[in-house]
């Protein structure tokens, strides 16, 4: 059991979108509200309550409580695609309200993944601010404020093939007095608790069906940086014809490698931890941000190597994935020393004095 400071009166409302990749990393940052002394109830469905139970267990209780709310049935549907799951979310919106009118010291503020935009609507419903937590990177977060921002106009308007445009009311505005959105930067990491971090959760996700101390024994064995890991996430299946391409090519190019199957989702969060880690990595991107990762990975800071063009049913050549697997474990490539850099940056990031400490507590002190 951890020791927090005193609480402080703050009540706070985090909502992770359901799914492992949104969900771990707002915990983390939950954890470090906590060690500053707000107390936060955390709503998730029973299927990832078990998530919780780390940080549960590292808490007050009184700090620090799950709200169970089952999911809508539109949202475990397999017809339910993205969309459908964000839209699903919000039958959630009278239980949530229910919740904080039957409050004895309601939530101050909403903490909400920036996938579940209508709880801005309760939030202001409710009187509170509402904060979006945005756990891709600032590079994509850039490109679409900008797509909004500079809509392209019509100066033909007899050009039927011209983008069709969206009514003026459905067109986001960024003003923050229109959306009553907090908006505030965390710059850089707010990197996961170290396993000899006694006040932190050291279990981030499901088990495994190999042992933990198995795979860092079978790692010791290996000589410094000549094992790849390969892992696509829990929202993405390979085809059968990747799936044979990439065996082909780990088999061809003789590198030790460990293949991890249906993980965490591997977004924005599976950078920084590569980053601040100083490990090399291949991009082969699926879907969603993945694609901007790569691009600022490969072509901007020059620390990964591109694997694939990417897509969800895009197979790989043989051939050159092998050359690229192989290339990857050797040492003295330019990428790994650009990739040693930004991890001394990003480790240095949430120590005391860095930047992203001094941002965090800047945010407490506005929550409060």
């Amino acid at each position: 059991m951890c020791t927090i400071p005193r609480n402080t009166g703050a009540h706070i409302l985090v909502y992770p979108f359901p799914a492992p990749g949104h969900i771990i990393p707002l915990l983390d940052l939950t954890h470090l509200l906590l060690t500053r002394g707000l107390t936060i109830a955390v709503l998730v469905s029973p299927s990832h309550l078990p998530l919780l139970q780390p940080i549960l267990s590292s808490h007050l209780s009184s700090s620090i409580q799950p709200l169970v709310l089952p999911l809508p049935h539109s949202f475990t549907s397999s017809q339910s695609g993205l969309l459908g799951k964000i839209r699903a979310t919000g039958e959630l919106y009278d239980p949530i309200l229910q919740w904080f009118r039957s409050h004895p010291s309601p939530p101050v503020a909403i903490v909400s993944d920036f996938f579940l935009g209508w709880t801005h609507r309760l939030a202001t419903h409710l009187g509170v601010p509402r904060l979006a937590f945005w756990p891709s990177g600032a590079f994509t977060a850039s490109i679409l404020d900008s797509l909004w921002r500079n809509l392209p106009k019509n100066n033909d308007p007899g050009n039927e093939n011209f983008l069709i445009s969206f009514s003026t009311s459905f067109t986001l505005s960024i003003s923050r007095r229109k959306w009553g959105t907090i908006g505030f930067g965390l710059s850089g990491p707010l990197l996961p608790p170290e396993d000899n971090d006694l006040v932190g959760p050291t279990n981030r996700g499901g088990s495994s069906v190999v042992e933990a101390h198995e795979v860092m024994t079978w790692l010791d064995g290996k000589a410094d940086d000549s094992v790849v890991y390969v892992c696509f996430g829990s929202r993405v299946a390979l085809t059968s014809k990747q799936r044979e391409a990439l065996a082909a090519a780990l088999e061809c190019s003789r590198v030790h490698f460990i293949w991890c199957v249906k993980a965490s989702d591997q977004g924005h969060a599976a950078v920084l931890e590569g980053i601040s880690a100083g490990v090399l990595m291949l991009t082969w991107p699926m879907n969603a941000d993945q694609f901007t990762d790569a691009k600022l990975l490969v072509d901007q800071l020059g620390v990964a190597i591109r694997a694939c063009e990417g897509g969800s049913h895009n197979v790989p050549d043989v051939d050159e994935l092998t050359r690229v697997l192989g290339e990857s474990v050797i040492g003295s490539r330019i990428e790994r020393n650009r990739v040693m850099q930004l991890r001394n940056m990003a480790r240095n990031a949430p120590v005391k004095e860095g930047s992203s400490t001094r941002d965090l507590e800047k945010f407490v002190k506005r929550l409060r």
